[in-house]
Order: C-alpha cells, then structure tokens, then sequence
C-alpha cells in the first residue's frame, strides 16, 4: 500500500510543479480533491454488489462516484490514489461496543477459553479446572501488587468449572482479587477483595442475584457492584491505557466508526471525560454514544429524570466533540440475561434445570419501554433468550396498539436464540436485528453439551430467518464478547463453522453481500447514520476501509484472513502503522539538493566541526520532497535527519539525532530512550509490580534503534524484552518480555 501512497504523493507533486505560482497560492477546489481508483470499489448502495470505477473525495466528503475518466475531467487538478488492484470500502462500522469494558478488560489479566489476540502479542487460552486454577494463581503470584486489587477477566463455569470466594481464598490469601466473568455480567470475589471494596452483605440485602456466601455478584448483584468498584476500574492510568489499547485494535481492523448503546457502565462524568482524553488524540474513528435508560433510571432517580438528562445530551457543548457524539432520541435497556452465562431467558429452560435472569423486573422494564416509546425515542434491547425476545415483541405490539409509530425501528441486540415465528413477528412489527454471529463460534458446541441441547445450540444465531424476513440486520462484537473484526462476524455468518470446526446449521448461512451490509450501510442504519456513512455515495462523509483483497472474490472460508492495509477517515489516509516506518521512501543520489540539505542541517546543529561524508539518502515525495539523511562529522559523530524541502526550495528540519553505525548488538548506557522503552514494555505486560531497577541495556542500530532491556520489578522478578525505538520515536515490541 505505500507504494501506491508514494505514486499518489509523486502525483501531487507533478500536479502541483506543474502550475504556476499564482495557483500554487491559491489552489482551486479540485486540486484540493483525491480521486481514488485502479482497483474494486464496492459502493453497498442497492440490493446486490455494486461497483464504480472511481471515487473522488474532498474536504472530508464524497463529492462522486462513478466513471474514471468522468472524474478526471470533472477534478482536473485533483490529486490520484491509485489503489494497484486492492479493494476500497465503506469504512467499517461497529454499532455495539463498549469502550469501558474495553478498557477494563486490556489494562488487566485475561485468563479465558480461548487466544486472544492484542496489539502487544496474545494471550494463550485455557481450559480445564486445574488447568485454570494454576494459570490464576500463577499470574496472581507474579503480577498482583499486595494490596491493590487484581482483576482478572474471562472466566467461564463450562470450560473452567466451579469458581468460589472460598476457592480464591486458598488460591490468593490476602491479595484481593476480582474474577470477571466472560460475560462481564458476573465477578467473584475473595475475602480480601470484599474488605477492600468496603461492603458488607447487609448493603444487597434483597438482591437475589448476589450470592454473598460464595462471593458471586451476576446481572443485577453485578450493575450494583460496578458503582462500588468504579473507583478502581476507573483510575485514570489504567483505563487511559485500555482505550488506547482499544484505539490501536480498531484502527488495526479498519473501523472508523464505534458506538456504545448504554452509557454510562457506572459512572457518567468519569466514563465520559477519560473518553474525551483518549479521542483528543484524533484516533482515526469516530464514536457515537446512546444513554443507557437501565443505569440512568438509578443515576437519576427514575425514568422522568432519566428522560429529561438524556434530552441534553446531544446538544450539550461539554459532551460532545468533533468526535465524540451523543445520538439524539435514542435509548438502550436491557431485557434478559447474558448468552454467555447461560442466564438468558429461554422458553423451554435448561437441561440441567437451572434458569435464566431478568437484567430489569418485568414491571419496570414494561413502564421504560412504553415511556421512550410515546416520547418518539429509537430503542435498542440488550435481549438474548427467546422468552427474553419474546417479551420485548408482545410489549412492541402492546405498545403499536396504543400508539403506531411510522419508522421506530426498535432493535433487538444480540438475539442469541430465536425462531422462525418470531422472525416473523419482528418483521409484521417492522422490528430491526444487531447480532452477534461470533456467538455459534464460541459457544454452540459447549452448549450443545451442556444447558441448550443439540437442536437450540446449532441454530444460536438462525441469521437467515431474519434475512429471509427482509428484516434489517446489523452484526456487532459487543467487545469484549467478541473480537472487534467485523471481517470475523462476517466470516461466521457466511460459513457457520464453530470453534471446533462444526458446521452447525448450514441452512442458517446468508450471502457475503448480506454479511457485509451489517458491518457497513445497515449497521449505520441500526445507529439513524445511513444518510451519513455505511455506503459510498456522492454527499456521505468520505470514511473508506482498504482491503488486500475483495471479500466477493475470495473462498468464503478465507474472509476473516482478509488483511486492512488502510483508512480513510473523513477524508484522510491512513495507512496501517506496520507500513509507516519504511512506506514511501526511495534511495537517493547524493545530488546537489540533498547536499544543500545536509548543509541546511549542519547550520542547525550549531557544531564546528565540518562534514565529512554523507552516508546515505532517502527521499520521499510531499509537497515538497522529505530526506532522509545520514552522515558523519570530523569529529567521528554520526548523525540522522529528516528534512523537508518545500516546493520553493526552501528547507525545515523535521528531526535530528545522533546514532551509532549499523552493526551488532552494542553496550549502551540507561539513556532516556532506553528508559521510555523499558515503560513501553511494562505497558504492554499487565504486570502490577512497579519498576525496580533497569539492570543493562544493549542497542542495535536499523531503522531507527533496537533495544535489549534487562530490568527488574519490584517483586523481585527479572525480565528481559526487545524493543524497537523508530526513526519517528513511537515504540514496537520485538520481542515480548520474558521472565528470567
């Protein structure tokens, strides 16, 4: 991909040498435009795969779409893209997420089923009780800070077995620790972890889904815990550390557009301003909020005062950003309990006789969804059981009898299990679907085992009954519940292969055109943004996702393998990170212009000592031309600069260091690059020893500075990690750090 950005950067510059210096001064509309072409553009617009030749994009918007030489004689003076036979896109869109349970979940511990993948390396999956056990305890051993809560997220009963207070208590004495359920609907916690927290069982008297006694708070017992904790979950530097984690993962699968239905998780102005932090540092998407009515309700003292806040949000200054956003008259509550821990609602129960939860009683649930009904809200239901869908339809159709409303558009989330009837409920009732497909991949055939049954277990998930209904259908990860790719949801929908290679339910299987309209034009719809984004159309914003190859083209089995070389995000590139360092550059002659460069470069030095050769040149072309030059000093110094020369000749330096010569590993001293990258790498290890003392360091010379780092934590463990320090400055882990 970056030799197509170098050819459009080449473009620009031919383009722009070649008109005279009045326009140089004031450049006309068209030249401020970049027409993108040269490989397939897939529009999602109509009811079947549509392509066009070209797209042209302009301060952020799609100005047209259609014909190539169309739009090279429209834009004449634009810049061009050539995109060299990879495939453009809508951005892609993720209408379910929850940056705060991100953030929880990638600043701490993850013990779960199955690998997970992050942008530091992977965290192995376990299974098996002993297996679990040893693996908690042995994390608690090396990572926990005595005192301070450890949290660790991804249990689950079915492949981990029974979990208690009294078990962690053997498994953790006095450090106080936090099991979070897969699910993030439950957490267990130990004696200590109680006493930390400050409760006592008298503060849930009532409450029937906390069992105090084995220290298990789930749905209900867990949304009245989550505010007791939030002091913890919400200390700035952990949970800043989480979204950045979250941003990179984003970026990483080519999304440009999140949402959160329900917010806030426990704290409104907490969750919101570290949400502001983190978006204040232009990440390339943009994330649109929708209040939840469930934690307002308690927040603000009943549905009337819930309602009248959630009226200002969308037009209040503080709240709302560039990119943050709050949608206007939108609303989420919440049904049944969570599919992954067997609490849904279902009709026909569980085969081992246990049953499912209600998130909210049934009385109050029934005055909430009539009240955001007759006030004209969209509203999105966290739902997951078929008596849990069930309930929300009969009090749609309730609700359409006292009041028909045109166009509501009230979505189910989730739909773990439901039927054909009820597909066709929905669509009578012109109901809308955001599904998790990734659901059948994760659970169908522990489920099939153990609480559902083979016949419900194979058909979580039944997508083409919904698709065959006409009903508009959205997917989403619900991150942390799945992996935020929408190229996976994508994949399981179109294949229907579980984790242990079962192809349940084939006849379930839709088109890969229907799978991508849910991560593109329908799960805008699902947010009211289809007029806006979710298509590529002359007057949207200009948010594109680029794909190494065409999913339409491509073995279905292999569409999750789909790489994303890069966004456009409202009208500007990005290329994926891996590709920044090296993208774009050339060797270069030492011709008399880079001459005058290093001569431009020695005056900023302000050192005596003269030139004594140029080493080595790069070049990249801008507006302008960058130079990447090394070179040596009389006095034996080697330095590196980046220097720009603008298109009148003139020359700005953009970074200047002192090196060493390529070569082997090398002795180095504990220099402030060194220091930042022993703090990158305690980043990524989910360690909550402080830094003791950095025991030795050794760098190598390539692309910037490799580092070997030695330190040692204040739990007296030794690690050693590789870490790369480019030429822009930002941090890579080479080599994931290892205890010695």
């Amino acid at each position: 991909m970056m030799k197509k950005w170098h050819l459009f950067l080449l473009s620009s510059v031919i383009l722009i040498m070649g008109c005279k210096e009045a326009d140089n001064k004031s450049e006309s509309p068209e030249s401020q435009a970049t027409i993108y072409y040269g490989g397939d553009i897939l529009t999602m617009e109509g009811n079947a795969p549509t392509y066009v030749e070209a797209v042209v994009e302009r301060d952020g918007k799609i100005v047209f779409a259609g014909d190539k030489k169309a739009a090279e004689e429209t834009f004449a003076g634009a810049k061009s893209m050539d995109l060299q036979g990879e495939t453009l896109i809508p951005g892609l869109i993720e209408p379910h997420l929850h940056p705060s349970l991100a953030a929880i979940m990638l600043q701490n511990e993850i013990i779960a089923p199955y690998d997970w993948k992050l942008p530091y390396g992977t965290k192995k999956g376990v299974q098996g009780h002993e297996a679990y056990l040893e693996r908690v305890a042995e994390s608690i051993k090396t990572n926990a800070k005595p005192g301070e809560m450890y949290f660790i997220w991804g249990y689950h009963q079915l492949w981990h077995g029974e979990l208690s207070r009294e078990i962690l208590n053997d498994i953790a004495g006095d450090q106080p620790v936090g099991i979070i359920h897969r699910s993030f609907h439950e957490i267990y916690l130990n004696d200590a972890g109680i006493d930390l927290l400050g409760i006592q069982e008298s503060d849930f008297a009532g409450n029937p889904q906390v069992n105090w006694e084995k220290g298990h708070f789930y749905e209900g017992g867990w949304l009245a815990l989550v505010p007791r904790m939030a002091p913890i979950l919400l200390e700035p530097t952990g949970y800043l550390k989480g979204l950045s984690l979250m941003s990179e993962i984003l970026e990483q699968n080519g999304i440009t557009t999140i949402a959160e239905p329900g917010f806030p998780s426990s704290d409104f102005d907490g969750e919101l301003q570290l949400l502001l932090k983190e978006m204040a540092k232009n990440p390339p998407f943009d994330v649109y909020l929708i209040p939840s009515g469930t934690q307002l309700y308690a927040m603000k003292g009943g549905n009337e005062q819930a309602m009248a806040f959630m009226e200002t949000l969308d037009t209040t200054k503080a709240y709302n950003t560039h990119n943050v956003h709050f949608l206007p008259k939108q609303v989420k509550l919440f049904s049944d309990g969570a599919i992954y821990s067997q609490l849904m609602q279902m009709k026909d129960g569980y085969t081992d006789g246990h049953h499912g939860e209600w998130m909210t009683p049934l009385d109050l649930f029934e005055q909430q969804l009539m009240g955001y009904w007759n006030n004209g809200y969209k509203i999105h239901v966290h739902a997951n059981g078929d008596l849990g869908q069930q309930m929300v339809i009969d009090l749609v159709r309730k609700a359409e009898a006292a009041n028909p409303r045109k166009d509501h558009r009230l979505t189910l989330h989730h739909m773990g299990y439901f039927d054909k009837e009820m597909a066709a409920e929905m669509a009578e009732l012109e109901m809308e679907a955001s599904v998790n497909p990734y659901y059948l991949w994760a659970l169908a055939d522990k489920y099939s085992e153990e609480g559902l049954g083979p016949e419900r277990a194979e058909n979580l998930v039944a997508l083409k009954l919904l698709t065959d209904q006409g009903i508009p259908l959205s997917f989403h990860s619900d991150f942390s519940m799945a992996p935020v790719e929408p190229l996976t949801l994508a994949w399981t929908a179109v294949n229907r292969v579980t984790s242990q290679g079962s192809e349940f339910s084939q006849d379930q299987r839709i088109s890969v055109f229907d799978a991508m309209k849910a991560v593109t034009i329908d799960a805008a719809r699902c947010l009211n943004l289809e007029k806006e984004i979710g298509s590529i159309k002359e007057g949207k914003v200009a948010n594109f996702t680029i794909l190494e190859k065409n999913p339409f083209k491509v073995d279905p089995m292999t569409i999750r393998d789909i790489q994303v070389t890069g966004v456009v995000y409202r009208g500007e590139y990005k290329p994926k990170k891996k590709d920044m360092i090296v993208g774009g550059w050339s060797k270069s002659e030492i011709d008399e212009q880079v001459q005058d460069a290093v001569t431009f470069v020695l005056g900023q030095l302000k050192t005596s000592s003269k030139l004594d050769r140029i080493i080595s040149v790069k070049k990249q072309i801008v507006n302008g031309v960058n130079y990447d030059l090394t070179f040596t000093l009389e006095n034996g110094e080697t330095w590196n600069a980046v220097v720009y020369r603008d298109l009148d000749g003139n020359f700005s330096l953009t970074k200047k260091s002192k090196i060493h010569l390529p070569g082997g590993w090398s002795d180095t001293e504990i220099t402030p690059e060194v220091e930042g990258a022993v703090d990158f790498v305690l980043s990524r290890m989910n360690n909550a020893s402080p830094l003791k003392e950095i025991l030795s360091a050794k760098s190598q010379v390539v692309k910037g500075i490799n580092y070997e780092v030695t330190f040692s934590l204040e739990n007296n463990t030794v690690w050693t990690a590789r870490v790369n320090r480019g030429l822009d400055g930002t941090y890579t882990l080479l080599q994931e750090a290892r205890r010695q």
